[in-house]
């Protein structure tokens, strides 16, 4: 299969490629920076003109939302990255002879917005918050392909874990020095997935033929941030002790602190139900994976 990837030079598009090539697919990934050497096998295209007929679209594209201070101008990053970039997409596809078959896009569990224990499955209400706001608006694009007769599927991710990238690499550094700990009071869930299982739960529904509407990538068994502090800390063989008071962080982070101190208990209901198989199903047995 010819399949275009946005994101593809990302934390989780770099392994989706090499899974991809691995299982003797074509990619092509859309960057801004089609210069570079590519890796072997992966062709870089700079606009979506300069791209051949593909079966398959996998839109990762996105601004990170954690990586500072939520400026005006970063909202707009946000926004742009995710809502401008699908709806560059759609129109791409609109315009071709023969569609893709399938569009496997990204959103993020802020789409629930900030909640308490209860599980949310991807049935459950979506949010109102900025985050909240902005995964329904991305989703709504994504899902105009419908109209296309293009098999549309939306994975909202989880907190993404491995060594090399995401959460858990800044969390790293602290926790080594047995300077680790809970965020705030340590109550607020924790809905977090390996990046193999993101990675393989996308390659998933990508041949998955009765796939489509939204799926939770997130692991089957959420934690509290307190419980994912002792965890990382049990493997790391160091103390988690120090807690980051919640006044801190807003101080630090201003409006983006409520992604730390807020979170969703959510459960991956309908990837379970039609029979995808996490490799890494409980936490301590991941991290364990990624750090031993």
């Amino acid at each position: 299969m010819d399949i275009l990837i946005t994101g593809g030079t990302g934390f989780i598009g770099r392994p989706l490629c090499e899974q991809l090539l691995e299982r003797g697919h074509r990619v092509s990934v859309l960057t801004r920076s089609p210069g570079r050497t590519p890796p072997p096998g992966v062709q870089y295209v700079g606009q979506l003109d300069d791209v051949g007929p593909v079966q398959a679209v996998v839109n990762l594209a996105g601004e990170p939302l954690t990586e500072g201070r939520w400026t005006d101008a970063r909202k707009q990053a946000f926004h742009t990255s995710r809502i401008g970039t699908t709806r560059a997409l759609l129109a791409w596809m609109q315009a071709l002879p023969t569609p893709p078959q399938v569009l496997v896009s990204g959103s993020a569990i802020g789409y629930y917005g900030p909640g308490d224990a209860t599980p949310l499955d991807e049935a459950a209400s979506p949010g109102h918050d900025f985050a909240a706001m902005l995964c329904r608006q991305w989703e709504a694009e994504a899902f105009r392909a419908d109209a296309l007769g293009i098999r549309t599927c939306v994975v909202r991710t989880g907190i993404v874990l491995d060594r090399d990238g995401g959460a858990l690499a800044r969390m790293l550094p602290p926790f080594r020095l047995g300077l680790g700990g809970p965020m705030g009071d340590g109550d607020q869930w924790m809905s977090w997935i390996h990046r193999a299982d993101l990675v393989g739960l996308i390659l998933w529904l990508l041949s998955n033929d009765t796939a489509r509407g939204a799926y939770n990538g997130t692991a089957p068994a959420a934690v509290t941030n307190a419980e994912f502090a002792r965890t990382l800390a049990k493997v790391l063989g160091r103390p988690a002790l120090l807690t980051t008071p919640a006044f801190a962080l807003k101080l630090a982070f201003g409006e983006m602190a409520g992604l730390l101190l807020t979170g969703q208990n959510v459960v991956p209901a309908r990837a379970l139900e039609d029979g995808y198989v996490f490799k890494h199903p409980r936490l301590e047995q991941a991290l364990e994976a990624i750090l031993g």
